[in-house]
């Protein structure tokens, strides 16, 4: 009689696993299969990443000379990339461009996402797959596109100008350069963004919104206290992710460069700056030096980004 109580009591028979055990076992079999799940990726991120940058940090300490060949030279290349103008030069050209195009190209992003968001177009989706249509054609082809588009003899848009007297206007002169790149990068990147901010926007809790409308608040109100607050995070993730692309803008200003050579110099953009020391100037350890410092760079950036919104909390 006792040792059946104390069979009852225990909730299962001697010698048998407790639910316990059972869930340590299910637990150790996801994890296992967790493991399996990302090993792939890991093994592909060591290769195409981790693999290249340590090679490259081993390229940037060594050398190479016509007489002599290849010798180590410890921090040389970084010494003569610190003192070399033309990498800074490139590298503040594309922070001032970042400055200026990504808040304007969010806010339109914002402004048609608002837009879709709202029902206030017709056929929103149709558009919303047109805006995004761009996203979907490759850089390449949308350089070149736009390139024959700017072209001072055959450019389509060249010949629009003259149809309001600026007739030989140049969108490849040294003061136009910089806008015609952000026309481009505009036109290429608006669509993908809006797409992210209206997933966001859509995200809102719609009784939220009702409530305040029955409160008495005006559009704007609800647009700029309610919408615009619950979508922050997100606009903060594009602002972090497009902030990096302009860092290593290289396809526009080198398709550019191909139609119209004296537009770009070699030292354009950092990663403009990089290739032609590496490929044209056969300097391939100051090259590698000039991609670490260009990759500390982002890397900081990253990591600052990071370090403030763990501050906020949004991480644990």
């Amino acid at each position: 009689m006792a040792t059946s109580i104390s069979l009852e009591q225990s909730g299962s028979p001697q010698g048998s696993p407790t639910p316990r055990a059972k869930r340590s076992a299910w637990a150790e079999r996801r994890d296992r299969q967790g493991r399996w799940f990302v090993t792939p990726f890991l093994i592909l991120m060591v290769l195409t990443m981790i693999v290249p940058l340590l090679y490259a940090v081993r390229e940037s300490l060594y050398t190479t000379q016509l007489i002599g060949g290849t010798h180590f030279s410890g921090f040389q290349n970084y010494k003569t990339i610190f003192t070399d103008g033309a990498f800074w030069s490139g590298l503040i050209h594309v922070i001032i461009f970042g400055a200026i195009q990504i808040p304007f190209m969010l806010f339109l992003s914002f402004f048609f996402a608002v837009i879709f968001d709202l029902g206030a177009a017709r056929f929103g989706s149709v558009f919303r797959g047109i805006f995004f249509i761009p996203y979907a054609v490759p850089s390449v082809v949308a350089a070149v596109i736009w390139s024959m588009l700017f072209a001072p003899s055959y450019g389509e848009l060249v010949h629009f100008m003259g149809l309001f007297g600026l007739h030989n206007f140049s969108f490849y002169s040294s003061g136009m350069i910089w806008p015609t790149i952000f026309i481009i990068v505009i036109w290429e990147w608006t669509g993908y963004n809006m797409v992210i901010l209206y997933t966001s926007l859509k995200s809102v809790p719609r009784e939220l919104v009702e409530a305040a409308i029955l409160d008495g608040a005006t559009l704007r109100k609800v647009i700029t206290r309610i919408k615009l607050p619950m979508v922050k995070p997100a606009i903060e993730m594009l602002v972090f992710l497009n902030m990096i692309g302009a860092l290593q803008m290289y396809v526009e200003p080198s398709i550019i460069g191909q139609f119209q050579p004296q537009a770009i110099s070699d030292s354009f953009t950092p990663t403009i700056f990089i290739y032609n020391t590496g490929v044209n100037g056969q300097e391939y350890g100051q090259a590698a030096a000039a991609a670490v410092i260009l990759g500390i760079v982002i890397v900081l950036i990253s990591l600052t980004v990071f370090a403030l919104r763990k501050r906020r909390g949004e991480f644990s």
